[in-house]
């Protein structure tokens, strides 16, 4: 096995930065190590035109930390009442790179998000015939079905009808967990793709739940079965071009995660690219990281790679903060449950 593996400077194809004085103090975590992000927009309120997104990116750029070199990639929130020009117009710009639907209730702030899939037909022909990928939150919200087999029934009920309604949609099924919806990005063709994050790929639901309440590893769409995770193991380590890193890293202060009805979400920004190194070590694939990290995401969205290189070396376990200060409060780190022995450099 190598002990130092140099690789074109990663992306993350799924993050949350929030706004404001959060956003200020987890930026830096990102920024470190990844070159660009797809940027979501589940702000309060969230970002739904062009105009809006450009604001966004605008402050983004302000936060970023002296020296950093980095390029949000902005989203649009889809609702009801999205306007198809006003997407289209946003693409055009080179700016906003993906519209975004969340069911509406499905994870944070996503009360505004879509109940009629039909309300947003006219949206997704427009998206089709420009090209503009649609970034899909895949869980159900009825109540009658379990938490566990949300993203199974929504790829049958939803996501199927409406790629086979709109057959040159390109759609990203973001932080998949099923070994279903590892299959069905398997065989979807080129104009389907599927983001994997990094926490999915090391917790089941034991890890939430066994020994006591863990909040820190809860997060939407929830861990679930070993087998599951064992197939999206699979996935993102064989090289298939489908699947690309999203870690969907989300910011939560202690108080909200630590709370009688605790925030979704594990932010891995900090610790990704060493946890990913070891993982893909376990899986014997060190050779495949690259696709994953750097190469695969890029293809997908009809961008370059990047030109800059990052290189992790193995060595003594890496001793990453426990929690991240920010003005608003700590928000704590994801903890893999082993240590993390390759450390990254740029």
């Amino acid at each position: 096995m190598p002990t130092s593996l140099t690789i074109r400077r990663p992306d993350d194809w799924h993050l949350h930065l929030r706004d404001g004085v959060m956003m200020a103090g987890i930026l830096p975590e990102t920024t470190r190590h990844f070159a660009r992000a797809i940027i979501m927009p589940n702000l309060v309120p969230p970002v739904v035109t062009a105009a809006q997104a450009l604001a966004y990116r605008d402050r983004i750029l302000a936060a970023l930390p002296k020296g950093a070199k980095f390029t949000p990639l902005m989203t649009l929130y889809l609702t009801e009442e999205t306007d198809p020009q006003d997407v289209a117009k946003a693409y055009a710009s080179g700016l906003v790179h993906a519209v975004k639907l969340y069911p509406a209730g499905a994870t944070t702030n996503s009360a505004s998000g879509v109940s009629d899939f039909n309300k947003v037909a006219h949206v997704l022909d427009k998206m089709s015939e420009i090209g503009m990928p649609l970034c899909m939150h895949g869980e159900v919200t009825d109540p009658d079905i379990d938490i566990f087999d949300r993203e199974a029934v929504f790829i049958d009920r939803v996501l199927d009808p409406i790629r086979r309604a709109n057959p040159d949609l390109r759609v990203v099924m973001e932080h998949i967990t099923t070994s279903q919806g590892v299959d069905y990005a398997r065989e979807g063709g080129e104009n389907l793709a599927a983001t994997i994050t990094t926490h999915h790929l090391i917790i089941n639901r034991n890890h939430i739940l066994v020994g006591g309440l863990k909040p820190h590893y809860y997060c939407l769409p929830v861990a679930k079965r070993e087998s599951h995770r064992l197939a999206l193991r699979t996935a993102a380590t064989s090289g298939n071009e489908t699947f690309f890193l999203g870690t969907d890293s989300a910011p939560h202060i202690d108080a909200l995660k630590e709370h009688a009805c605790g925030c979704a979400g594990c932010f891995t920004a900090t610790n990704t690219m060493s946890c990913l190194a070891e993982v893909f070590e376990q899986e014997h694939a060190l050779d495949r990281l690259e696709a994953f990290t750097s190469l695969n995401g890029p293809a997908f969205y009809h961008l370059p790679p990047n030109e800059t290189h990052l290189t992790l070396t193995k060595g003594e376990p890496v001793a990453y903060r426990q929690k991240i200060n920010t003005p608003d409060g700590p928000v704590t780190v994801f903890d893999p449950g082993f240590p993390l022995h390759w450390h990254v450099s740029t």
